[in-house]
């Protein structure tokens, strides 16, 4: 029985890998020759903060720090700084799975808005101390209400497709913890 938890763990673990490198591939892609006059939104901060959420044993720290830290090479952002927002916000969101799981999901929807509004108030706010050049203000405004309004459909892929649902009061998890 141990085994089995231990394998599923592990194989939602590569899931979310290979997930997250899918993500990473479409999103290099260049399907379109003239520039979007729309930010898309940030998918994989959204399945970060799903999982982590839903299943924190998933998500370890350093998996979430090696996607990001990649998906910062490969999208040409500054190394390690969203990379390790995403993890300070994760890592909080972890912390508060055990109050928030008998919460709606609307209450789950408005704290992971608030966390991402705080991490990319952050965000440009480190670049603007650094004297970094950022884009306008409108498409990272955007690229957020644009993320918020797709974290409900990354939920619903996440639990419905992928099972990747909460611990109920009764369940235990990988570490043989209760849940």
């Amino acid at each position: 029985m141990a085994e089995t938890r231990a394998t599923r763990t592990w194989a939602m673990r590569a899931a979310f890998v290979a997930l997250a490198l899918a993500i990473m591939f479409y999103r290099l892609l260049p399907l379109d020759l003239m520039p979007s006059r729309l930010a898309g939104p940030d998918i994989l901060t959204a399945l970060c903060f799903a999982w982590a959420l839903r299943r924190p044993d998933y998500v370890p720290a350093l998996l979430v720090a090696g996607v990001m830290m990649l998906a910062d090479i490969l999208f040409q952002r500054p190394p390690g700084l969203w990379a390790g927002l995403v993890l300070i916000a994760t890592q909080l969101l972890k912390s508060r799975d055990r109050r928030d799981r008998e919460t709606t999901f609307f209450m789950e929807w408005l704290t992971v808005a608030g966390l991402l509004l705080a991490i990319t108030f952050a965000y440009r706010l480190v670049l603007a101390l650094l004297i970094v050049p950022t884009g306008p203000l409108l498409l990272e405004t955007m690229r957020y209400a644009m993320t918020i309004a797709a974290y409900p459909a990354v939920v619903a892929v996440s639990q419905y497709l992928l099972g990747v649902r909460r611990l109920a009061p009764g369940d235990y998890a990988v570490s043989g913890r209760p849940g």
